[in-house]
């Protein structure tokens, strides 16, 4: 169930201006980008870390077709799924609780629960600061790495950080701190916006003899 909940640069004087400027055009062209995108597929490596329990890794493939359609299918742990159908929330980890699945509604807005982009690339001048960081390569490519700390406590994380293609402005890469002190890093590959989608996509079937639980 961790998988589920979801270093400072010194920048002299001079540069700050720029450098703050050049943070919010790179950020502002991604959540562009991420607003135009009927709906985006890749594979995911994730690794949580919890103070107290050390790193979890896992992988798999997302899906993502607007605000509140969400698929999270894991290979490692196999099996396990987050899937947000547009009405409720499943969350399937039989790696850690079997026999069992936990249906939640749908809040109403955006469902950034489990919708990390969501969060990060959905007006994120209106919530955040943002900051240039550095130029760095992720699997291949070139990314621009911004920092953004949220203006309201209403965010669950303290920070995140962005690795933002230089080419297509998508995220290679992110990590965010959570207010409790874990920190998630999402490493995305193969990542295919507009790729199609069918409602079958967004369909949890729940396995024979499992049992739901509302929450």
């Amino acid at each position: 169930m961790k998988r589920l909940a979801f270093a400072a640069l010194v920048v002299c004087t001079a540069a700050a201006p720029a450098a703050a400027q050049d943070a919010t055009a790179i950020v502002g062209r991604a959540a562009r980008v991420y607003r135009s995108m009927g709906a985006l597929q890749a594979d995911f490596a994730q690794t949580i870390t919890d103070p107290m329990l050390g790193p979890e890794e896992s992988r798999g493939t997302l899906v993502q077709s607007g605000q509140n359609r969400l698929a999270m299918r894991f290979a490692d742990p196999a099996g396990d799924a987050i899937v947000v159908d547009g009405k409720q929330v499943w969350v399937y980890t039989p790696s850690s609780t079997p026999n069992q699945v936990i249906r939640l509604p749908v809040p109403s807005g955006p469902v950034y629960g489990f919708n990390l982009l969501g969060w990060l690339l959905d007006r994120p001048a209106e919530r955040y600061r943002v900051r240039f960081l550095r130029t760095e390569a992720v699997s291949g490519r070139q990314t621009d790495v911004v920092e953004l700390l949220p203006k309201s406590d209403d965010i669950p994380f303290s920070k995140a950080i962005l690795w933002l293609d230089q080419e297509d402005a998508l995220p290679r890469k992110l990590e965010v701190r959570e207010r409790g002190g874990m920190t998630r890093m999402l490493l995305l590959s193969n990542l295919r916006p507009n790729a199609p989608t069918t409602e079958k996509t967004f369909v949890f079937t729940v396995p024979r003899g499992t049992r739901i639980v509302d929450q």
